[in-house]
């Protein structure tokens, strides 16, 4: 299965609990933080929810 990396690139202040939340999921807790994940239907859909908080990049 790809892998993906995400990077939390905008501050979750301000934004719905729900936002915050999935972030929390992702294992996205700091400004700059990044994460490699394995990209199953889950984690793409949370992807989707916040991707405008979010970089991500996939990985050979």
């Amino acid at each position: 299965m790809k892998k993906i990396k995400i990077t939390l690139v905008k501050s979750p202040i301000d934004r719905p609990e729900r936002q915050k939340q999935t972030l929390k999921a992702l294992g996205l807790n700091k400004m700059n933080a990044t994460k490699e994940v394995e990209a199953t239907p889950q984690i793409l859909g949370m992807v989707r929810k916040v991707e405008h908080m979010i970089l991500v990049e996939e990985l050979a």
